[in-house]
Parts: structure tokens; sequence; C-alpha cells
């Protein structure tokens, strides 16, 4: 029940800390003391964003929320229960031995030493993208039984299959953990629908249309997605080429940064706007940002919104910011019928929030007169999304699906300003 934290920092990974459950409760993280001495305190070099780097001995009574950021979950997690034959009991002590084997190469730049494997020599030859596409959610077990290495690809969370994949100078594809990385000359997520239903097909048919659609509206998005055929091709922002240097940026939670280690808990907006304000370098420019993502997330019906589902992105000599949007679809197609994760408690009704109530809610964090008039001013925008939706290729029928919630938005968003 102890494993090993390593960070990559410039492209070069280093040992960070030491994290180990107590035979009794909880458990304690400690950061090496070379690492301490070596690195300057920094948002950048920390495990995670709320534990300094010093020589303190930080308790803690369940997993720490930053880990669990690593820790397999979703399919990633199924995945690796199959491999181990094990049942999933949700337990402690099943979720640290989750970590020891399956925490090697998850998002961001954190890892856990006993989980890495090393790229073998010489490098398998790889795949086109038709086999990625003609295998789907199979590819992974295909890449097995054609001798690849593909420890590392099933690391990343959320309910949907998702893979990572890289791409060498040949334009081969390859599971992610199977390259050294100077090979490595582009990284991507590759995701598949949640279920087999017609309506998880369309959902996945329209991510990157909405994901254009939020381009349009003014959020900080990535590079466009590509789709083809029920696979979705996601650039990833928290990888980047640089010389002959893969660079991994540091991804932390909203769920992590409010120290919030359970999963399937109700996200609270206002939780995570203080959360937002505790270490964001910009705070009120990263909660504006934070309310036009919900705007988004309310018209749009993206319902998916939970704090997991947005993250900062702590890249080495940057400002902490929120990074690019991910996981924004219109998940309230979804057949299994998913409930709005986060909510303005006490200030919504039927997913449409009470803005000025909002605004309100946010005052000691950022300037009330001021957000009221931010949220107003998206009400123009908010009426117009179903037109653009049709012009950036969204299809009808989810187009019939918020209209009319775009257009009840808008109107509260406008009411918002004249009171």
């Amino acid at each position: 029940m102890k494993i090993d934290l390593q960070i990559s920092l410039d492209g070069e990974w280093a040992s960070i800390a030491t994290c180990e459950r107590s035979a009794v409760s909880g458990g304690w993280l400690e950061y090496d003391h070379a690492y301490v001495v070596d690195q300057k305190d920094s948002p950048h070099n920390r495990a995670g964003l709320l534990y300094p780097v010093n020589f303190d001995i930080h308790s803690f009574n369940t997993l720490p929320a930053f880990v669990v950021d690593i820790l397999p979950a979703g399919a990633g997690r199924r995945v690796w229960l199959k491999r181990l034959d094990k049942k999933d009991g949700e337990s402690v002590e099943l979720d640290w031995e989750l970590l020891s084997v399956g925490a090697g190469n998850p998002p961001g730049n954190l890892r856990v030493r006993q989980s890495v494997i090393e790229p073998p020599e010489p490098p398998h030859v790889g795949f086109s993208m038709d086999d990625i596409v003609a295998k789907k959610s199979d590819f992974i077990e295909y890449a097995e039984e054609m001798g690849a290495v593909v420890t590392g690809a099933t690391d990343i969370p959320g309910d949907a299959p998702k893979f990572a994949v890289v791409t060498d100078v040949n334009g081969k594809w390859h599971p992610d953990g199977a390259l050294r990385p100077e090979m490595i000359v582009s990284s991507w997520i590759v995701k598949f629908p949640r279920g087999k239903q017609a309506a998880d097909k369309l959902i996945l048919r329209n991510e990157a249309q909405y994901y254009e659609v939020a381009r349009w509206f003014g959020i900080r998005t990535g590079d466009k997605l590509a789709y083809r055929d029920n696979c979705l091709f996601v650039p990833r922002f928290d990888r980047e080429r640089s010389g002959n240097k893969l660079l991994r940026h540091g991804l932390e939670t909203l769920c992590s940064v409010a120290n919030i280690s359970e999963y399937g808990r109700r996200g609270d907006h206002l939780t995570f706007c203080h959360a937002i304000a505790t270490v964001a370098t910009a705070p009120a420019a990263e909660i504006m940002e934070y309310l036009k993502r919900d705007i988004l997330n309310a018209a749009m019906r993206n319902v998916d919104n939970h704090g997991r589902n947005t993250a900062f992105l702590k890249r080495r000599g940057g400002p902490i910011e929120l990074s690019p949007l991910y996981d924004f679809a219109p998940m309230s197609l979804d057949p299994e019928g998913i409930p709005r994760a986060s909510l303005w408690h006490g200030m919504e009704s039927a997913g449409r929030p009470d803005w000025v109530a909002v605004a309100k809610s946010l005052e000691g964090l950022v300037d009330v007169t001021h957000t009221i008039k931010f949220l107003s001013s998206q009400a123009s925008k908010v009426a117009r999304i179903p037109a653009v939706m049709k012009q950036l290729g969204v299809e009808g029928r989810v187009i019939e699906e918020v209209a009319a919630r775009c257009e009840a938005i808008a109107g509260d968003l406008e009411k918002a300003g004249n009171i």
C-alpha cells in the first residue's frame, strides 16, 4: 500500500514523493527530500496544487484527491479489472492496487513509478488509422494480439471507452506507452460511443461540432477533433512536441483542487469557483471562463458537467488556468438519462440557473455588478446558438433537443441585465 510518484518536468521524469496508506486509517504523503532541496516550491512542481513542496508530512483520511485524478476510472478501470481478473468492489485496497499497476501513463505529468513499463526495443511497426477505425473499441485487444505494448493506453478516465494513442514520423499509430518519447510526433485520445444504442452514436457523431460551437462562443478550446465511423480522434493538449522532447503538462481536475476524492458526488459550482479563486493565476478571469462554460453547458444541454470534466492546465512557466474544454457533448440525449452533474445549489431550477443569484453568490471572489453585466452580455450569442449549430453541421435531432433551452437561457441572461 505504498506508491512512489514521479513528475515530468521539461520532458524529464523525476521522483517527487512517496504516498503510503496507513494500516490504521488514512495515510500520508511526503516529498522526497532531494526534490525539496532541488525544486523551489511552485504550483507547477507540486504533486497537487494543495500540497506545497516542503519537508512536511501531509496526512489524509482517504486517497488524496490529486491521486484520484490518475487512478484508472470508468472504462479504463474496467479494462484493468479484467486484466487483474477482479470484480470492482470499490474498496480502498483495490484502488491502491490499481494505482500500482494502472497509473504508469495517465493524463498530465504525474505517474506512479511501480506502474511504469518501458517501451520495447525495437518498437512495433504500428497501425494505420483504418486499423483503429475498423477495430474500434476492440483495438487494444487487437494491438495486444499483434504484439504491441498497450500498457498506458488505457489509463484515460471516463465512462466512454477511450484509448491514448500516438503517431510516429511515418504516420503510423501506436498505443501510448509503446514508443520512446523522442519517437512521438503527435498524441491523441481516441474515443468510442458509451453504449451500443443509436443515441450513443448520435452523441459521439456531434461532439466535434459541439467543440466548434464552443470555439465560436469564445470558450478556450484546443485543436479540432476528427470523427470517422464511430471513432472520435481528440488531439491532446497535455502533450507537446518541443525539439526532440515530449513535454507533458500538468493537468489537475476541479475535484482535486476542491479536495473531493469520491466519485459520483453531485458537484457544487460555488465550491468549484472558490477552488478556482484559490489556485488560478488570474482568478477573476478564470471564474468568468467557468461561468461562460456553464452557460454553454446549460444552453446546449451538456449535463455531464461534473468536476472531473474541468481541469487546470499547469504548463511549466505558464499561468495556472483552466485547460481547454473537453468532454463537451449533447449528453442530455444519453439513454441512461444523466442528470445535470454540477449545480448552483439553491440557485437553479430544471437546469436553468438564476444568473443574478449566481452573481451575488460570487461576492468576494469577483465584482457582482461586473459579473451581472458579463452574464447578460452573453444573451444575444446564446440566442444565436441553434443557427450556428446548423452552420457547423450539428445534426437536426440534436438542434431540436437544445433549441428551446437556448431560447430560455438567452431570455434568463437578458432578464438578469435588467434587474
